[in-house]
């Protein structure tokens, strides 16, 4: 049985994934410091988050089953994607498994860029599926999959006030001060990464977790 102070982790770890203040630059950069685009997008770029990191929760594992997938390997392998995002983060910088180049400059060329590539890989990329995945395996209680979506929902808000306050916060925040926060963040999440990669290690060898 999951404490409730474990949604709180699950909470924090979501935000440490998706990174909204992290991410400021790209979304910046994407809608060319448009306001008025920045404003125009939030609600999409929250709703899309919200709806694709839902299916991951709903039917992730469903998916993992399908593919004879054991959440033990996923674990390990979540938490080896999770760990390369950290260490990027950790350098102050956006992963390449988020957001590379070759996106880059073919969003340059998209009209709008709400859903594709902000919403996804930007934000709700393969380690915030991985996370909430992972997180969803641990309870199959109704009330477990409403307070995990409660989090979901936090976090599509957080990224809501974000994004239509972009050009406000680029003024009051310094690069230093956002390169801080995304280390901070990068160290939270390899700490997680490393809980996962141990959690499924455990699972596909039983005897590491046998008492000696």
């Amino acid at each position: 049985m999951i404490e409730y102070t474990d949604y709180i982790k699950i909470l924090i770890a979501l935000i440490a994934v998706v990174d909204p203040l992290g991410v400021m630059p790209i979304i910046a950069a994407l809608t060319a410091g448009k306001p008025a685009e920045m404003k125009s997008i939030a609600g999409t770029v929250a709703f899309s988050v919200t709806v694709i990191l839902l299916l991951a929760l709903f039917a992730g594992e469903n998916l993992l089953y399908f593919f004879g997938i054991s959440i033990s390997s996923f674990k390990v392998s979540g938490g080896i994607l999770l760990m390369l995002m950290a260490i990027s983060m950790l350098h102050a910088k956006t992963s390449e498994l988020v957001h590379n180049r070759e996106e880059a400059e073919a969003s340059a060329n998209r009209q709008s860029s709400a859903v594709v590539p902000i919403s996804m890989p930007l934000l709700a990329g393969p380690g915030a599926i991985s996370t909430v995945i992972l997180y969803a395996q641990t309870d199959d209680s109704l009330w477990h999959y409403l307070l995990i979506s409660l989090d979901i929902v936090t976090v599509a808000l957080i990224l809501w006030i974000v994004i239509r306050f972009i050009p406000w916060l680029t003024q009051h925040l310094s690069r230093t001060g956002i390169n801080i926060f995304t280390r901070l963040m990068g160290l939270v999440l390899s700490a997680l990464a490393v809980e996962f990669i141990a959690g499924g290690l455990k699972g596909l060898f039983p005897i590491l977790s046998a008492n000696p």
